[in-house]
């Protein structure tokens, strides 16, 4: 309630966005960054009128939160859910609810209209200017993740960014002076934002002139400090927290109406021409702008065709036309490059061949590999500082993995195509954007190199053990880890023609060997998610099956020679991804992974999890049980005993443990 006086102003005096075509690609963005808020930006989408875009973004007649849907909420399949939710109620411009990954989503949205406008913009046709507005409460300025975001966003002076911070002093646990006494406005002067207050957020004129004052701004982000009641008119729970999570109850719901001059016995009540009052200011705003910028749409068509396609396909999250012939083809190599390497090379092809594909990396490009080199590509920087410009397509996010991912995200959800990278075991700094992007199902490319004990020297407090089996228990993140060069093209083949699914590159630091295809099995079988390298058993049915991902195919291909010199007749099984490997018919998972061979091995330099879904109970992991240490690969790998013969020797004990097993016992003589 506290805040529905500015979620107004904005709405009806400030934001360019039609309520009839809400997906309109030069709206201005509103993110409710404090979701837990959720019924306030639910019936704002009520009150506008926002029309409900279908998955093929198809605008429909329907509205997007009728009052009937407002009446289910947070009830099963509501469009209104607990927090909100991008995909699923049009409006929502990104699922909030981790406090603090609105504000930092909102960075990446303002950075996306920056670089659209500096790319596609020309004179006379100003296609993208849009701004952005982010709502939040004390509890997403007190999240680090805001911190990293608002200092980034001060650096590139992104002045199309305001903040408005509901200071409201009230938490779940009580009022934030137990616990967030800081002057955070003075750190905000720090951050080089521009700060301005209003002191009663039921002031709709100094509300107004706080965004024009953010409107007039020219090289710094605009955060507006509104005081605030919460609960504002609750006879008893107005200044509590016990009006922050929980229902203000009949009576006190009675007594609130009765302060705003509503018929207390009504509810669900709106009351006459408020839909008109409100209505008929977005169509005087948005609505204009949104005519006339189609208008101007149709004749850049005319003038810029080529940019005007590549807009459209962006917009649909297409790729254009015939990308895939940029891609490569490496040769064999018993040499072979790190997957870090080969992962580079690929890049520059897919950049050459998608526009909008841009990025970059948490201080780590040097070793992530993953900087776009052409000097066409540029750097994203204001122009002032001479190190860059608007349009440049290398992002510098500094040591800000979380505020990085949540701005990948914001990027994404402008329909660019993002990536970012870094070291895998700081993944952990990224869970939540992460697993957001999976929730919001919007393409995001997560690229992770120095994927295990292959990271060395550095130790275990770089060596991701466990962080294999977090990514792939993402539902709806497909984690790749290629074995060389070849799956790696394979998989940035189906990364990028992936509409709506994101996707984890984990990538080494150490060589890899490139597979002679015409001894193994073609790379294209990443798209199954695993898939046969090689079988010694003319007949499909194996003694042993040897499975692995990344750099431990190698392992499981040395391991195929011993065990034939052995007799025993192996099947190598490359599954560089679980996840898509689950999504195959059951007639393929059966055709490579046979029920009835129950001889299995699996091998990688991580933990176990996830592992005994193919290894079965009468398999047997190699892998790592504890962390790892600091010492050349080379030393690690005699530490853990990770060899072609041991791998060889264990296959060669399931296969035996399974033989003696199906021998039948000898009976007892009586005497």
């Amino acid at each position: 309630m506290a805040m529905a006086p500015v979620a107004y102003t904005i709405w009806s005096k400030f934001l360019k966005f039609d309520p009839t075509a809400p997906i309109w690609s030069n709206r201005d963005r509103f993110v409710l960054s404090m979701g837990h808020a959720s019924m306030l930006i639910y019936s704002t989408l009520h009150m506008a009128g926002v029309k409900e875009v279908s998955n093929n973004y198809h605008t429909g007649d329907r509205e997007s939160v009728t009052i009937e849907d407002l009446k289910t909420f947070r009830q099963l399949h509501s469009r209104c859910a607990g927090h909100p939710e991008y995909h699923w109620t049009s409006g929502v411009e990104t699922t909030t609810g981790p406090l603090g990954n609105g504000l930092a989503t909102s960075v990446g949205m303002a950075i996306a209209s920056k670089w659209l406008g500096a790319t596609y913009n020309k004179p006379g046709f100003e296609i993208f200017n849009f701004n952005v507005y982010s709502l939040a409460g004390d509890g997403c300025f007190q999240e680090g993740v805001s911190a990293e975001a608002a200092s980034l966003a001060g650096h590139l002076q992104l002045d199309n960014l305001c903040w408005i911070w509901d200071n409201n002093h009230i938490s779940i646990e009580g009022n934030t002076d137990w616990s967030f006494t800081e002057d955070v406005a003075t750190r905000f002067v720090a951050y080089g934002w521009n700060i301005t207050r209003v002191t009663d957020a039921n002031d709709l004129q100094k509300l107004q002139y706080a965004f024009k004052v953010a409107q007039r701004e020219s090289n710094r982000p605009t955060l507006v400090v509104v005081d605030s009641h919460i609960a504002w008119g609750a006879p008893t729970k107005q200044d509590t927290h016990g009006a922050h999570g929980a229902p203000l109850g009949d009576v006190e719901i009675a007594g609130t109406k009765k302060f705003y001059g509503l018929p207390p016995d009504k509810k669900f009540y709106v009351p006459d021409g408020a839909y008109d009052h409100f209505r008929d200011q977005l169509a005087a705003n948005g609505g204009k702008a949104r005519t006339a910028w189609e208008e101007m749409f149709s004749k850049y068509k005319s003038e810029y065709p080529e940019l005007a396609e590549q807009i459209e396909l962006m917009n649909s999250r297409k790729m254009p036309a015939d990308w895939e012939s940029k891609l490569p083809v490496y040769p064999a190599d018993a040499k072979g490059m790190a997957s870090r390497i080969s992962n580079g090379k690929i890049m520059q092809s897919v950049a050459e061949a998608c526009p909008y594909f841009l990025g970059g990396s948490a201080d780590l490009a040097p070793s992530t590999k993953t900087r776009l080199v052409d000097s066409k590509f540029g750097d994203f920087m204001p122009p002032s500082t001479g190190w860059g410009d608007w349009s440049g397509r290398n992002f510098h996010f500094g040591i800000r993995e979380h505020a990085m991912g949540a701005i990948m995200n914001g990027m994404s959800l402008c329909k660019l195509r993002s990536f970012g990278s870094g070291f895998f075991v700081f993944s952990d700094y990224m869970k939540p954007p992460i697993r957001l992007s999976a929730i919001m199902e919007i393409p995001v490319c997560w690229i992770f190199t120095h994927d295990s004990i292959g990271v060395g020297e550095d130790g275990p407090t770089h060596q991701p053990i466990e962080h294999l089996a977090m990514m792939r228990s993402i539902p709806g993140l497909v984690t790749f880890r290629p074995a060389d060069a070849n799956e790696n093209v394979e998989a940035w083949r189906w990364i990028m023609n992936s509409e709506h699914t994101p996707s984890v590159l984990v990538l080494s630091r150490q060589n890899l060997p490139t597979l002679d295809r015409s001894e193994y099995g073609a790379a294209s079988g990443v798209h199954k998610g695993g898939y046969i390298l090689k079988c010694a058993a003319p007949d499909g049915n194996p003694d042993v099956i040897l499975i692995a991902s990344g750099s431990e195919v190698q392992l499981i291909c040395g391991a195929y020679d011993i065990l034939l010199k052995k007799g025993i007749k192996p099947r190598l099984v490359s599954m560089p991804s679980f996840n898509l490997f689950e999504q195959q018919t059951d007639d393929y998972k059966e055709s490579v992974l046979p029920k009835g061979i129950r001889a299995r091995v699996g091998v990688e330099f991580a933990g176990d999890f996830g592992w005994g879904h193919y290894v079965g109970l009468d398999g047997k992991f190699v892998g790592m049980k504890t962390f790892g240490e600091s010492a050349p690969l080379s030393r690690l790998l005699e530490k853990f005993d990770f060899t072609a013969e041991r791998v060889a020797n264990v296959a060669e004990e399931v296969v035996g443990d399974l033989s003696d097993e199906s021998q039948p016992k000898k009976r007892m003589r009586k005497n």
